[in-house]
């Protein structure tokens, strides 16, 4: 399942636009967004290795403070910045495994905590 998730969503202290991806695994940061959110991307170490349609990559783990939709807050969430090669934000399990449910209608992406 994807859906894009807009203005109501923040890491840390930045607002970031993501698509929902329940393929996957890791809430995966690009490099601006990590910048908004407050990560300092250059002390960073690419060296977690991720497959991608594209084949390869390298990507930096990071632990956020907390990733928010709306009023859903989840503190100390695993991630990725993927430096190269990603073009949106994606949310992945990290994150949505942290709720109780996730249900895409024709009209909403329902979540609940």
């Amino acid at each position: 399942m994807t859906a894009n998730i807009g203005r109501r969503s923040r890491v840390n202290s930045g607002h970031v636009k993501f698509l929902v991806d329940t393929g996957a695994s890791s809430v995966a940061l690009t490099y601006e967004d990590a910048r908004k959110a407050g990560i300092k991307v250059r002390d960073l170490r690419y060296n977690v290795p991720i497959s991608t349609a594209g084949g390869t990559n390298y990507a930096a783990y990071v632990k956020l403070d907390s990733v928010s939709l709306g009023a859903i807050t989840i503190r100390d969430v695993d991630a990725l910045v993927v430096k190269d090669g990603l073009t949106v934000s994606l949310l992945g399990m990290t994150y949505l495994g942290q709720l109780q449910k996730v249900e895409a209608t024709p009209n909403a992406l329902l979540l609940r905590l």
